[in-house]
């Protein structure tokens, strides 16, 4: 093959299979209906909260509560979640959870539908939307690798990541677009957060028939259910300075510095834009995601993994300090853009560390460690801003949280040298930093 062929086609090597294809084909439109929902379910909480007569800091709070519902799963069946990830098939684990996410999706139908203003009956649903998740995370993860060769593994990675912004992207700004439509007479009561949950149920659906179609090769490890094969995974990542590092960096910055469980309080209070502007803040990270994905596929990160995902987290706190102290809707705008982008880069960095430095019997448990880091670092995150907006208020929150991962980024950079000084992201190259820092903590 000449090589201008071969440069052409490096960025797309991943698509060459048939099971990658399929695998993200169901994860755009899982995604993208998953990100539908969750702005619907936020501006439903928002606007019952409002209703009922509740403040503003009140209503932040329940906003909190959502990503609490969501990350409690994960605190109780992360351990568990891995182990069945490693036993089981991991398709089937997949498959199984998303039809129990459909049955949730219904039910929010239903519930908007009846007009209910019990937000705990919906914090209930998401509840069991978690426990799904908690389950598919870590098998969707584990399974990446048997889907392309492993010389390919990295363009995966990139795509996975392009899709996954893009779904991120598309979702909210068509719920706020569905949110915008208005029916009349028998079909009203459809108006609002019902369309969108019945977008949801139809992408969901969709998921399960394309998903059932992947043959991922190999088969999971048959170990007996004990409790040292659950704490696994657990041990393996304490012990390895890069995967350590990389997790708790993304759960410590995240954490602190999201904000987007309080876009509906900005969209409304701050740069009064609606449910319509809701969606395209919700959008705006990931479309800034998008474009530097799209840019990695064509000029992948060759060297200094490891720095460039420091610089980028600081950045990212930057950014969301700069959306915090905004008053303009179009400055809101960028600056979110900026932390989707920064956040992008991290997202590759670490997803290539966790994958190529985690031996494949392992991938299952290790998997749903880092979805316990994630889980912590979105939905717990949401908890935690809408936990401090109701004390210091919406803008005062996003500010000290942006500030603070800053810092964060800062003591990682000397806690973690490994991460400081990964170069390539090759199993041999992360394997060697590791060995390096490893055996000088040993001598020190």
């Amino acid at each position: 093959m000449p090589d201008g062929e071969s440069k052409q086609t490096s960025a797309t090597v991943a698509w060459q299979s048939r099971d990658f294809r399929f695998y993200s084909a169901a994860r755009l439109l899982g995604v993208m209906g998953g990100e539908a929902q969750a702005m619907a379910v936020g501006w439903q909480i928002y606007a019952i909260s409002r209703a009922v007569g509740l403040s503003i800091s009140q209503s932040a709070l329940r906003l909190g509560y959502t990503g609490l519902a969501l990350f409690l799963p994960g605190i109780i069946f992360t351990l568990l979640a891995g182990h069945v990830a490693d036993r089981y098939d991991r398709r089937t684990v997949v498959l199984c959870c998303y039809t129990v996410q459909s049955l949730a999706t219904a039910q929010l139908l239903w519930i908007s539908l009846q007009g209910t203003r019990n937000v705990w009956l919906i914090y209930g649903i998401l509840f069991v939307i978690g426990t799904g998740r908690c389950f598919s995370g870590p098998a969707m993860s584990a399974l990446v690798p048997t889907l392309v060769p492993k010389e390919h593994f990295v363009n995966a990675v990139t795509w996975g990541a392009t899709i996954f912004q893009i779904a991120n992207a598309s979702g909210p700004m068509v719920g706020g677009l569905l949110f915008t439509v208005a029916f009349g007479g028998g079909l009203a009561k459809w108006n609002g957060a019902p369309l969108v949950y019945s977008l949801t149920l139809a992408l969901l659906l969709t998921y399960l028939v394309l998903f059932s179609m992947i043959k991922p090769r190999g088969a999971a490890e048959k170990k007996g259910f004990t409790i040292g094969t659950m704490l696994a995974g657990l041990k393996y990542v304490a012990g390895t300075r890069l995967l350590l590092g990389s997790m708790s960096l993304d759960l410590f910055a995240v954490l602190l510095g999201g904000a987007v469980s309080l876009l509906p309080i900005f969209a409304v209070e701050v740069l009064h834009s609606g449910p319509h502007g809701l969606g395209i803040l919700r959008a705006m990270p990931s479309l800034g995601a998008l474009a530097v994905s799209l840019t990695l596929l064509r000029i992948p990160l060759k060297r200094r993994a490891g720095r460039t995902m420091l610089v980028c987290v600081g950045i990212f706190g930057a950014a969301t300090v700069v959306f915090g102290l905004s008053r303009n809707i179009y400055l809101s705008c960028l600056a979110l853009v900026i932390t989707g982008a920064a956040d992008m880069i991290s997202v590759v960095v670490r997803s290539s560390i966790l994958q190529l430095a985690t031996p494949p019997e392992m991938r299952g448990r290790v998997s749903s460690v880092n979805w316990l880091f994630l889980g912590a670092s979105n939905e717990f995150g949401e908890y935690e801003s809408g936990l401090t907006a109701h004390w210091w208020g919406a803008v005062r929150a996003v500010v000290i949280g942006g500030v603070a991962s800053m810092v964060i980024t800062g003591l990682w950079s000397g806690f973690f040298p490994a991460l400081r000084e990964a170069d390539r992201l090759t199993p041999e190259s992360l394997i060697a930093v590791e060995k390096q820092f490893s055996s000088q903590e040993e001598v020190d």
